[in-house]
């Protein structure tokens, strides 16, 4: 690990502040410090900013909630109102780590942690993402666990987070210091030939919160496919919301996760579903539709097939 300095931030504008001039914002440190550890992230200062006050969970007028960057991921997946009314974005976290992450892991660092693609953590491995330039050792490599969609000849690395997934189907928006809130579908950047430019953050931007819509009243399904039942990344993930009304779907939400460089929303599939019964002639039409660009790779062309029967499954889960 490289010597780095460390400062805990007083405020909101004094952590913005040094993080525009090249520091590092640290919270529950989950992903970062594996990522320092392994020499792949290498800052030179550190700004704690864990005694900032973004731990907040709050009702929004009409019905919303605004869920705190700081907020451990246990206490949000725990929270009544979110077990009540967004059972969706709970059942998210609980499958997205180990307690031990949980109890430890903030809202905002899951909306920022990196990929895990083992040629970005391995720095003999040649990665664009880890050294722009450098090439992609997954286009050539054992690429089983890589992106099927979005994906470009500079990168093949997934968003590993089944947070975010969840939050894609539900509409959230996020909230930045000092700048209009963003779409959480439209944070995350594909690769196309900056792979290293992950969101729509400038430098030393802060995340501050997460706000959820008020909720359809639908039914939502999480359901997630990994290579081991305890923790692991998800291979192929399927959030899904439907609200039935005149038995007719009136709302549909359909987000991918394990596919992509980032939460990737189904809008064809959500199309083809709204007016429907949502019988399993309509269900697999819009599986079908929803994987339809899809350009896999040598060892990941599974994952077309389990995203689809996947995607029926969240679906049937979620019609009443």
């Amino acid at each position: 690990m490289n010597p780095f300095s460390y400062v805990t931030a007083a405020d909101t504008p004094s952590a913005v502040a040094l993080a525009a001039e090249g520091a590092t914002y640290l919270a529950g440190g989950t992903n970062l410090v594996d990522l320092m550890r392994q020499g792949v992230e290498t800052p030179e200062r550190l700004v704690d900013i864990t005694r900032l006050p973004l731990a907040g969970i709050e009702d929004l007028p009409g019905g919303g909630l605004r869920i705190g960057a700081l907020a451990r991921n246990t206490r949000v997946a725990a929270d009544p109102r979110i077990r009540a009314r967004y059972p969706l974005l709970a059942q998210a976290i609980v499958n997205g780590a180990s307690p031990q992450l949980r109890n430890r892991a903030t809202v905002g660092g899951n909306l920022l942690q990196r990929t895990r693609c083992p040629y970005f953590y391995d720095r003999h491995s040649a990665c664009n993402k880890r050294r722009p330039g450098a090439g992609c050792d997954a286009l050539g490599g054992f690429n089983r666990t890589h992106a099927v969609l979005g994906a470009s000849e500079s990168c093949l690395a997934v968003h590993p987070s089944d947070m975010c997934v969840a939050l894609a189907a539900l509409d959230a928006v996020v909230n930045i210091a000092g700048r209009d809130p963003v779409p959480l579908v439209d944070l995350h950047r594909l690769p196309g030939e900056t792979p290293h430019v992950e969101t729509v953050l400038r430098p030393g931007e802060l995340v501050t919160s997460i706000d959820l819509p008020p909720a359809r009243h639908g039914h939502g399904v999480y359901l997630k496919v990994r290579d081991r039942a305890s923790y692991a990344f998800a291979l192929v993930s399927v959030a899904a919301l439907v609200r039935m009304e005149a038995g007719r779907a009136d709302t549909v939400r359909l987000a991918l996760g394990g596919v992509a460089a980032k939460p990737w929303r189904a809008y064809e599939a959500e199309r083809l579903l709204t007016g429907t019964t949502l019988d399993d002639a309509d269900i697999d039409l819009a599986a079908r539709a929803a994987l339809a660009d899809a350009r896999p790779r040598e060892h990941n062309t599974f994952k077309i097939e389990l995203a689809r029967r996947l995607i029926r499954r969240a679906l049937k889960g979620a019609r009443p």
